[in-house]
């Protein structure tokens, strides 16, 4: 499995539009997201992008997205506005797990995933042998000047049409 990480700020008239342009900066809009708890499956590849995910994703408008997601809206003036997912991963296996955090400052978001991150793999160790590679991280973030910000980070996992019949995310 191919899990796409993307990330984006997105600003509008109001927070929701705000939240609306964030996932077009993402590249996820148009679709139905249900929320993951932030298992990563065995043998997944974790594949981090710049910005937007770039891949032509398949589906259709409305088809559901799998995702584990950050967002932190604001409206507040020179308020900021900061997300970030997390992740670990076993070496041997590829199975791993996600975390997401959001607050209003960068600080404070890379101190919540990477403490996560290793209660994770501390909870983990009764579990089996783990060769967990070092922790990485997208976050994102702005500041609030004239309208409304959000700030996102997503990772997409998989996308299905109404029927249950998955796409394949290249």
């Amino acid at each position: 499995m191919r899990l796409h990480v993307g990330s984006g700020i997105g600003k509008g008239p109001t927070t929701m539009a705000a939240f609306d342009s964030a996932l077009n900066e993402v590249g996820i809009a148009n679709y139905n997201l249900l929320r993951l708890s932030s298992v990563i499956p065995p043998a997944s590849e974790v594949i981090v992008h710049d910005g937007k995910i770039p891949v032509n994703l398949p589906g259709v408008w409305g088809d559901r997205m799998y995702v584990v997601m950050a967002e932190q809206r604001v409206d507040a003036h020179n308020t900021e506005a900061w997300a970030g997912v997390g992740w670990v991963v076993d070496k041997k296996t590829g199975r791993g797990m996600f975390t997401e955090h959001e607050g209003f400052s960068e600080e404070y978001v890379r101190r919540e995933i990477q403490q996560s991150l290793e209660a994770f793999m501390k909870t983990r160790e009764h579990e089996g042998d783990f060769d967990w590679v070092d922790t990485q991280m997208v976050v994102v973030g702005g500041t609030c000047t004239d309208q409304p910000i959000c700030a996102m980070a997503a990772v997409v996992y998989q996308i299905t049409d109404w029927e249950n019949r998955p796409y394949i995310i290249q």
